[in-house]
């Protein structure tokens, strides 16, 4: 920002030192900003609201044992032909890590981040008033980095934060986030909603944050973001950071997507979410101009499972999808979201155009079916594949996997570590297609040419978008 000149700056200081006389003077309006005339007023505080949510707001403490080697000379052979494998018995290491949560049901329930209680073997609850529960994992849900733990309260009542409505928020919004930075305790920061809908930031899946300027610190993952009304608007999970600490950008998955993931405590764990056999692309500022459109935003489809929900509700490629439910679609990840967002059995309605014309398609939200079954199979015997899960996509596992559009091939759902397929350099999420130039359409067909045995082996798989071949001696 250009510093002020001189003659600048006193011109605005006199003009607010007028306004002051003005103000005593009483002759400024009663709608016109005014100096706090009473105690009351000056001491306005967050104090009240934190007293009222901090409590169902906890910490998370996790602890896990991690094998390792005693020492790095293991790996060298020279040292291997003296000590044989004394040098490589493991140790055990014990790790720890801390997060926070939020109580969102009276019985125990408990919401955090998946990344907070990843590998974690003992999980232990503590409240802000000192009380330490131990937490059992009732399910976690990768694709929105959201999980759910159960203390038992021992009969007593725990307090609960109880869960806003995320699509009221606006930006400008004050917001408190609640957590525990750096382990140093409960911690409550204030700030705005500084954007909505953020959905290109590589957090999860579901991208579909809100973006705050309120402090948020490591430590503060799991941990709430309140609304003045006392609701809890979001689920803080990540920042923005060159140094590791805020920087006045963070991001927080919105209430109605940790709504979705509560409905499956009910379920036995289980998140089942609507899929509509549809994907398609972000209408860009080029696409709308061809389309014929004002501004870009929606999603163009580019791709309908055959006799999906989509097709038999109408949808056609070609179609853009502008809204669900009356709620503004901009782009794919949006429409994920929003569709992640409501129930199984359920009907949704899509704002279409199509031509120009603006149309309503209802369609059934349905579960992802599993056809062909996965019969996931680990790969055994001298191939460059050894060591490799391999299944048969669906929709049902692409959805699982976070392969939306994919729904036929074979695809890698693990790779063993140090197998011959992580040494060649095969991933997850790796699509079979072929194998010595013959297709790989399924498990059965992949087995069985893996069974030829060979001396020289060229594999082709498609990795994202890049379809690549691996010539193998």
């Amino acid at each position: 920002m250009r510093p002020l000149r001189p003659a600048r700056r006193l011109t605005i200081l006199c003009f607010a030192a007028l306004a002051c006389c003005a103000l005593m003077a009483g002759t400024l309006r009663a709608d016109e900003p005014a100096v706090p005339s009473s105690r009351e007023q000056i001491t306005l505080s967050f104090a009240p609201l934190v007293k009222q949510v901090e409590p169902a707001v906890v910490n998370i403490y996790t602890r896990a044992v991690v094998q390792q080697r005693t020492s790095p000379l293991f790996n060298d052979p020279f040292f291997r032909q003296f000590f044989g494998d004394a040098l490589g018995q493991p140790s055990q290491r014990i790790q720890n890590s801390l997060g926070s949560g939020v109580i969102v049901r009276s019985d125990g329930l408990v919401v955090t981040n998946v990344h907070v209680i990843e590998g974690a073997q003992e999980i232990k609850v503590v409240l802000s008033d000192g009380r330490e529960f131990s937490a059992t994992l009732v399910t976690s849900d990768d694709q929105s980095d959201l999980a759910l733990l159960k203390v038992d309260p021992e009969g007593a009542t725990l307090p609960v934060l109880p869960l806003g409505d995320s699509d009221t928020l606006e930006v400008g919004d004050l917001v408190l986030a609640i957590g525990n930075p750096f382990g140093v305790g409960q911690t409550v920061t204030s700030g705005i909603v500084s954007a909505l809908a953020r959905t290109r930031v590589g957090i999860s899946d579901y991208g579909f944050f809100i973006q705050t300027d309120a402090a948020i610190n490591p430590g503060n993952s799991g941990g709430a973001l309140v609304t003045m009304d006392g609701k809890l608007a979001g689920i803080n999970t990540a920042i923005v950071s060159r140094s590791g600490g805020s920087v006045g950008i963070g991001f927080a998955i919105p209430a109605n997507m940790v709504k979705s993931v509560i409905d499956a405590a009910g379920n036995g764990g289980r998140i089942v979410r609507p899929w509509i056999g549809a994907t398609g692309q972000p209408v860009t500022a080029e696409l709308a101009q061809g389309f014929g459109l004002a501004k870009p935003g929606g999603v163009v489809i580019n791709n309908l499972y055959d006799g999906g929900p989509a097709q038999q509700a109408g949808l056609k490629v070609g179609d853009i999808v502008t809204a669900i439910n009356d709620r503004a679609v901009e782009d794919p990840g949006a429409l994920r979201f929003r569709l992640a967002t409501l129930p199984v059995g359920s009907t949704a309605t899509l704002t279409v155009l199509r031509k120009g014309q603006s149309l309503e398609l209802p369609i059934p939200l349905t579960q992802a079916p599993e056809t062909p079954p996965r019969d996931e199979t680990l790969i055994e015997g001298r191939t460059p594949l050894m060591g490799a899960h391999i299944a048969n996509l669906s929709p049902a596992l692409a959805e699982e996997v976070g392969m939306s559009g994919i729904w036929s091939g074979v695809v890698l759902t693990k790779v063993e570590n140090g197998s011959p397929a992580a040494q060649v350099g095969f991933r997850p999420g790796d699509i079979l297609l072929k194998i010595n130039e013959v297709p790989c359409p399924d498990v059965k067909t992949t087995l069985d040419q893996l069974a030829q045995r060979s001396v020289h082996w060229k594999i082709t798989v498609k990795r994202g978008d890049r379809v690549q071949t691996l010539d193998l001696g």
